[in-house]
């Protein structure tokens, strides 16, 4: 049987989730092979990679001759199939609700990059091998051109309220649903944690912040107006001192 294959992308969000998954997991380097699908280059707009994924998203992991096509079905797959007997606590409905459009951590702050990305989009809908797949550029580029211009101009300032959704969700929200400490699988991280590590972890980094150390999660504070609640801080700190952590964070956050 061949082995898995992970499409990730080292600065994307939600490719840090499984990232950290396999780690914790204990899955040796070679369990799962890897291929880079290049956002900053709209590389999920290439024809080739929609036969994988027709929605053009990341993370996705085909195994067993099956695609597994969200970032919540790659790592329940992983968290099923470590095959070293590590067990964790098994997520819950707050895999879903961390990925929430309400809850976004990139909606509201857009890089260049990003933005470069999009030109990809009419490069790849104009070749030969996009027929199979017109219903997709087509959708995606009505909605390129609907977006209204402050939006492509200036997208922290169009999207206040979003961060004030943020804003309330970790000063309210999440300091209610984390332990005091540990996390919110117990003394380890669970399937839960892996999710809401990358989530928070993007969120400092899109405030301003790029220090993954234990001191990095109060970078946040700027943009709260209030200091970092205590169960965050603390919940900062226990992943930081992870060989997970370390690791796919060890050149700054993303």
């Amino acid at each position: 049987m061949s082995k898995p294959i992970l499409y990730t992308f080292s600065s994307y969000v939600w490719a840090a989730v499984p990232e950290l998954a396999l780690i914790e997991l204990g899955y040796a380097q070679n369990d799962i092979k890897k291929k880079v699908v290049n956002l900053v280059e709209g590389e999920k707009f290439s024809p080739a990679f929609l036969r994988i994924n027709p929605r053009g998203t990341l993370s996705i992991l085909e195994a067993g001759g099956q695609a597994y096509n969200s970032t919540a079905e790659v790592t329940s797959y992983l968290v099923t199939h470590a095959s070293n007997g590590v067990a964790v606590t098994p997520g819950t409905d707050f895999v879903s609700k961390i990925h929430e459009e309400q809850y976004d951590p990139n909606s509201h702050a857009r890089d260049e990059d990003e933005l470069r990305s999009q030109n990809a989009l009419a490069k790849y809908s104009g070749t030969s091998q996009s027929a199979d797949h017109r219903e997709f550029y087509d959708t995606k580029i009505a909605e390129n051109s609907r977006a209204p211009e402050n939006v492509k101009n200036s997208f922290f300032e169009y999207s206040r309220a979003h961060l004030d959704t943020l804003k309330a969700f970790i000063l309210k929200e999440l300091s209610d649903i984390l332990p005091e400490s540990g996390f919110l699988g117990g003394d380890k991280p669970g399937e839960d944690d892996f999710h809401l590590a990358a989530w928070l972890a993007r969120l400092v980094f899109v405030t301003g912040g790029g220090d993954s150390s234990k001191d990095g999660v109060h970078a946040i504070e700027k943009e709260l107006d209030k200091p970092t609640p205590e169960k965050v801080v603390s919940y900062w700190t226990a992943w930081s001192s992870r060989k997970s952590w370390q690791e796919v964070y060890a050149k700054g956050l993303h």
